[in-house]
């Protein structure tokens, strides 16, 4: 028990502490309050379940690297049990006799959890402490080519050490407390761990006195850093652990992470459209740079980073976060705290046209961070406010414009890839149950032409009631939102949705998934709400209903490569793969990065109309990695996929060998002869 000079003296501590601590958050929250629209505070109570879901699991963290995530998870456990033995370590420093719960088995339970919890936060702090500044893990690093600010290079070792170092100390001299308490009473059962150091004492002979004074000295310390670290808590990555749960909890209710929010053009009282600075940022993207980790999943993650382009998500976030450090007083004030261009310090311009937004940053951040997002909304200031994009876009941006597709094609041409097929119009079948919504690529692409006639040929078969809009179907937006052009793309998708409501749709099929994502998705925003099958899902519920009879074997080896935008985007892993395998004779092979982490074919976020001029091309990198199993057949199910993977089997002089097929494809090439074909 403390004296009652102690008792005063960790009182005033502790209040000054508290004090500082609130000024620092206190700004915290002022900055992020900076930013545009708002957090959802209101629906905090409501959401309180998802905080601490969050909390538990750490962000599911386990799905990588799962050797350090069960060391982080060993760390983090202990750190939030702490919560509760810190305050009843401070209650058993001013109350004589203090047992939490009392003299009952469930004090003891208590006891051997937070023993062996200690330990295991032990292990786990020097294992992550060893990890970065002995072993210096690669993960860890962040290539030279990325811009990052010279307060980052510096500080992120210092304060791992801090924190690292924090953690150690708190959890080692309360620890050592304990076993000086385990010590005075002869050892305790249900703290093993305590007993065990205790006898450390014993074989120093300490005096009951010296067991008294190591207890207060190890009081103090474990007691006394708290406070020391509390103030320094806001600028720490350790926040991470309450602005994670946090950022999970104030996300917007029911709207997918990687969805972009429309711009409303109507409003003349808005000056900036997309993101310039700092304060232009949502405020949930700001909170996105106090939530980081910097465990640089995300990077990993990234095929642009990945295959040495400029890009990594997480410097983006680590910059925003020590500009933040750097100009806390000024950003707070609001006096000339945010003159500083995002692309001055947190990303370079060759970065933010390097994204695929292939959205596995979004998908694989443990603390629900958007670093793909504020990426677009850059290049939405990029295109709109500063006219400031690659060469190659402007011929993009024309041909959306004039002819209602990424390609040089007339628009009177749309519909050519039909004719002699006999596929009704809307206009020849107004009683369609299904649009088939062809897409560009179906339209225009020679070689994505053959899917549109092999999907179609399918839908016959199975005496599907469907229809195609012809020459009325336009661009459905995609390419020139995920570019920017928001403007552009906003009008295109209202043109879209008054053709659609016109001719009264209810149900729309895509083979694209970038048309099947943004119908889904972002259409409900412009009063375009539609029941979106994707033609995999299609496909295998009329397999399923035997409305398709698949007989034909074919003794060939396919791999399966995962659409971003079906996969990650839209959850759509096993249907593709189902229709391949419903075809006998298939040997089926998967690559190593699928499902949720699988790998980008490199043509997303308009990347499909710019060439790579840095590092490996991305899809080189994905079909080594498919051609690796020696199939005879790549399957794809997007026709960027396809063009992207035969544009790689191509560039490894394998055209001859191994084949680049959609899934509508294959399956009518295993179709009965028996009037279907």
């Amino acid at each position: 028990m403390l004296t009652d000079t102690e008792k005063i003296i960790f009182i005033l501590l502790a209040a000054t502490s508290l004090y500082i601590a609130y000024i620092h958050f206190n700004r915290m929250f002022r900055i992020i309050d900076r930013g545009a629209g708002e957090l959802r505070y209101r629906e905090l109570p409501g959401r309180i379940l998802t905080g601490i879901a969050a909390l538990f699991n750490q962000g599911n963290i386990l799905r990588d690297r799962p050797a350090t995530s069960l060391f982080h998870y060993a760390v983090a456990w202990g750190f939030i049990l702490y919560v509760l033995v810190n305050i009843v370590d401070v209650f058993e420093g001013y109350i004589a006799g203090f047992h939490f719960l009392g003299d009952t088995i469930a004090h003891n339970i208590y006891l051997l959890i937070a023993d062996i919890l200690t330990l295991g936060v032990l292990i786990g702090i020097i294992y992550l402490i060893v990890r970065r500044f002995i072993a210096k893990a690669p993960a860890l690093q962040i290539r030279e080519n990325v811009k990052i600010m010279p307060e980052a290079i510096k500080g992120i070792p210092k304060d791992s050490l801090i924190v690292g170092g924090f953690i150690f100390v708190h959890v080692g001299f309360r620890l050592c407390g304990v076993s000086f308490l385990a010590a005075q009473e002869g050892g305790d059962v249900w703290q093993p761990v305590a007993s065990s150091v205790a006898h450390v004492w014993y074989a120093f002979s300490f005096s009951q006195e010296a067991l008294v004074a190591g207890w207060h000295v190890s009081w103090w310390i474990a007691l006394g850093s708290i406070l020391a670290f509390i103030p320094y808590f806001p600028y720490s990555k350790h926040a991470h652990l309450f602005m994670g749960p946090l950022n999970f909890m104030v996300k917007e209710r029911g709207k997918d992470r990687a969805a972009l929010k429309p711009i409303d053009f109507e409003d003349e009282s808005v000056e900036q459209y997309g993101v310039a600075r700092l304060s232009d940022l949502e405020q949930h993207h700001i909170l996105d740079a106090y939530a980081c980790i910097m465990c640089n999943r995300c990077q990993d993650a990234c095929p642009a980073y990945v295959t040495g382009k400029e890009l990594s998500p997480s410097a983006l976030e680590i910059n925003k976060r020590y500009y933040v450090r750097s100009n806390a007083k000024k950003l707070t004030t609001g006096e000339n705290g945010d003159d500083l261009p995002l692309l001055e310090y947190a990303i370079s311009e060759d970065a933010v046209w390097a994204c695929t937004t292939c959205g596995a940053c979004v998908d694989i951040c443990p603390v629900a961070n958007e670093p793909m997002v504020d990426i677009v909304h850059m290049r939405r200031n990029q295109v709109m406010m500063e006219s400031a994009f690659p060469a190659e876009f402007k011929n993009t941006f024309q041909n959306l414009e004039r002819n209602y597709t990424p390609w040089a094609f007339s628009h009177a041409d749309r519909a050519k890839w039909a004719e002699g097929l006999d596929i009704p119009t809307v206009k020849d079948n107004p009683d369609f149950e299904y649009l088939y919504w062809v897409g560009c690529a179906g339209s225009y692409d020679n070689r994505y032409k053959k899917v549109s006639r092999a999907f179609t040929a399918l839908l016959k078969m199975a005496g599907v009631n469907f229809a195609i809009l012809g020459d009325e179907e336009k661009c459905n937006g995609d390419t020139a939102r995920r570019l920017g052009n928001e403007y552009l793309a906003n009008m295109m998708m209202l043109e879209n949705v008054e053709i659609l409501n016109g001719y009264n749709v209810k149900k729309i099929i895509t083979t694209c998934p970038h048309c099947f994502n943004i119908f889904g998705k972002e259409y409900p925003d412009f009063n375009g709400k539609y029941e979106v099958i994707h033609h995999s899902d299609f496909l295998m519920e009329l397999i399923k209903a035997g409305k398709l009879r698949v007989s034909k074997e074919q003794q060939k080896k396919i791999t399966y490569h995962d659409s971003c935008y079906l996969g990650r985007y839209n959850s759509v892993y096993d249907s593709p793969r189902d229709v391949i395998k419903s075809i006998g004779g298939v040997n089926y092979a998967e690559m190593n990065r699928i499902r949720d982490k699988g790998f980008c074919c490199g043509a997303g976020g308009g990347r499909m109309w710019m060439e790579e001029t840095v590092g490996k091309r991305v899809n080189v990198d994905r079909t080594e990695e498919a051609l690796s199993l020696k199939p005879d057949v790549i399957g794809t199910a997007c026709p960027f996929c396809m063009t992207m993977m035969t544009d790689g089997v191509k560039s490894k002089e394998k055209d001859e060998d191994v084949a680049v097929k959609d899934i509508a494809e294959l399956l009518l090439e295993a179709m009965e002869d028996d009037g279907q074909t």
